[in-house]
């Protein structure tokens, strides 16, 4: 998101609104980095427009909506007529903002500044373009949608009221969208704009210094979705979300001695709680789990879920009972070509728009991901040893032994003695954490071919055989499983150090092509390595000592591919930024094989990024140097809110425990 935009988050539901509160229909502008505005709920635009005038004319901004991370839920910015110096504004608008589950809510305080009697016109021209959030993309890919109809109708509140608001409709087959616009009191008049919004219009008869208000409720009513309650306005939307996050964050004691990384941990826990979008678990039982962030992925992503709950387990383990579940609901059962899915294998993202709805997009229920079937058996285990609850390995263990399935057989461990994948035409290039296309590449920048094999993902199936072998033994009562995963786990770290250890370099592979040829780019993945125990101790160690060059580490964290080679890029997604969470898990591995002065370094660095944003970590940084830019340089096209960047000072506080 640009700075033209404020965000308003909670679960599933996020708003973007301009500097004065109003909505204008925009899409994502290409090499910008602004996203859409509007009202968005499971995936599809549900308000287009929201645009206030005064007197006939669109008011100057005097206090611009709130830019703090504290405002996540709510806003505030204040308009007056414009005018001249000599011209004192007549009245001033006091324009509060908040997002509840599937609502917008507003209230528009009008106080006179003089003193006589004045009147006011206000109108606020409204409209709902039902657009998913696939179609607002720069790409501007266009779809097809034959049979679509939109409508609009007034709403009559009944008993002599009159026009309460006005109703948007979107058909298109069995598909049906809807959102309602009510205010109280009710406008004095509807007007067809002749664009297919609608304009509410008051006159207000102000007093001498008098004041009026217009509450306003725009509440979403996607396809499939139940109704929820809207609350009262703004004021009551903004007490339910204090609730939350007090409730969420209950209990979590944070380190006194550093504040930098308290302030850190306090925003990420504010905004996990408002990131939680709802799932079902096998049973259909109502669960919330991370949502992965704002504005593209306010959804279930498994990646995402998976390592933002492995992140806040020591402090939040209700993250991971929720996810584990809602992962196993969502597990592949057969083969589906155009959703890369094959039995046994984890979700990587869950959509619920018109376009996943009728197949338009792969994104229903996508598969493609070689890393989260063993995420999840990472976090079923992690979870078990860290809380001693026995009940979700016991449930999910037919789940766990289908994942474990999946890894040996269709994800390649047996055929080829590692995880592998292949580039998916309609959906995702690269299916590990770097997904991005040209993101797993050689130093001088070429794209690796055929099926590759990411080093990343061979960490976390290693951690998984391990972790899943000690389920068998303590937990599902099967040795002679538990026993052949063990030594599976063990086979593969032989094959892996005799397969991607750069002798020359003194550093692992960023992965195997599809003729077994080490792909060279020195990167970030390596810290994943530690973190999962793959590489023996003395590789493991200099590795870690490796990341902290200056190649690497730029200041305020390690880069994702190393400086002075042809495929770095600082404004790359993958080839040269700085990840928060990539970071969290490398500094979680420097603490594993004892590098504790270095993890306690990329602690410091990502905790003063974070000190220079009120305390917030974005999805992703540019790689540029904090000794010549000594306030991070934002990437461009980064989420605002993301899961697994909002936990990562959870999990820096584990690595480096406060000190």
């Amino acid at each position: 998101m640009s700075d033209r935009h404020r965000l308003l988050v909670r679960g599933r539901t996020f708003a973007a609104v301009g500097v004065g509160g109003d909505i204008s229909g925009v899409g994502a502008v290409r090499g910008t980095g602004a996203g859409p505005d509007g009202l968005f709920v499971r995936d599809a635009r549900h308000l287009s427009r929201w645009q206030l005038t005064v007197d006939g004319v669109v008011p100057e901004v005097l206090t611009p909506v709130d830019t703090s991370p504290a405002a996540t839920g709510a806003a505030r910015c204040v308009l007056v007529p414009r005018g001249a110096r000599q011209e004192p504004p007549a009245y001033t608008v006091f324009r509060e903002q908040a997002v509840a589950e599937g609502a917008f809510l507003e209230t528009l305080r009008v106080v006179s500044n003089r003193p006589v009697p004045t009147r006011v016109t206000l109108a606020l021209t409204v409209d709902a373009d039902f657009t998913d959030q696939f179609e607002l993309r720069a790409d501007h890919r266009t779809y097809a949608k034959s049979g679509a109809v939109r409508s609009r109708r007034p709403l009559d509140g009944g008993d002599g009221e009159g026009v309460t608001g006005v109703e948007f409709t979107y058909r298109r087959g069995e598909w049906c969208s809807r959102t309602t616009v009510t205010a109280e009191p009710p406008p004095d008049g509807v007007e067809e704009t002749g664009a297919g919004a609608r304009r509410l219009v008051w006159t207000l008869e102000l007093d001498a210094h008098g004041a009026a208000q217009v509450a306003l409720s725009a509440a979403a009513h996607p396809h499939g979705a139940p109704d929820v309650p809207v609350p009262e306005g703004p004021a009551e939307a903004v007490r339910q979300l204090d609730a939350i996050e007090q409730d969420f964050a209950a209990g979590v004691t944070l380190p006194a001695g550093w504040p930098d990384l308290a302030d850190a941990c306090t925003r990420g826990l504010a905004d996990l709680a408002v990131l939680r979008v709802p799932a079902h678990g096998p049973d259909g039982e109502a669960l919330s789990v991370p949502g992965a962030g704002v504005p593209w992925f306010l959804t279930l992503l498994g990646r995402d879920a998976l390592l933002t709950s492995l992140f806040a387990l020591p402090y939040l383990p209700g993250l991971a009972a929720d996810t584990l579940p809602a992962l196993a609901a969502t597990q592949a059962t057969e083969a589906v070509e155009g959703a890369v899915a094959q039995p046994g294998k984890i979700v990587h993202e869950v959509r619920h728009g018109e376009l996943a709805h009728f197949g338009q997009v792969p994104f229903g229920r996508y598969y493609g991901s070689v890393d989260a079937t063993p995420l999840f058996l990472v976090l079923l285990g992690a979870y078990t040893e860290q809380t001693g609850d026995t009940g979700p390995a016991r449930r999910l263990a037919g789940a766990a032994r289908a994942a474990v399935g999946w890894m040996l057989d269709h994800g390649g461990l047996t055929s080829r003695g590692y995880l592998v994948y292949r580039a998916d035409e309609g959906g995702l290039a690269n299916q590990n954490w770097k997904d991005s296309p040209g993101a797993i590449c050689s130093a001088d920048g070429t794209g690796a071919t055929g099926p590759v094999m990411a080093a990343g993902a061979q960490g976390y199936a290693y951690d998984a055989l391990r972790r899943t072998a000690w389920l068998a033994r303590t937990v599902w009562d099967d040795k002679v499983y538990g026993d052949l995963l063990a030594q599976a786990a063990a086979d593969l770290r032989d094959r892996f150090q005799r397969d991607f250890w750069m002798a020359e370099q003194g550093f692992p592979a960023l992965a195997l092509d599809g003729e077994g040829r080490q792909v060279d780019a020195l990167a970030s993945d390596a810290g994943h390595l530690l973190w999962s125990g793959l590489l023996d101790k003395e590789y493991g160690e200099t590795v870690g000592r490796r990341l902290m060059e200056p190649d690497f580490f730029s200041g305020w964290g390690v880069r994702t591919v190393a400086s002075g080679q042809p495929a770095y890029h600082p404004l790359s997604y993958h080839r040269g930024s700085v990840w928060p969470h990539d970071n969290a898990l490398i500094a979680l591995g420097m603490a594993r094989y004892g590098l504790h002065d270095e993890a306690r370094t990329v602690a410091r660095g990502l905790a003063a990024a974070a000190a220079t944003a009120d305390g917030r970590l974005p999805e992703v940084l540019a790689g540029y140097d904090r000794a010549a830019h000594p306030v991070p340089v934002p990437y461009p096209h980064s989420c605002v809110l993301e899961s697994r960047s909002a936990a990562a000072p959870l999990a820096l506080l584990t690595a480096v425990g406060g000190a």
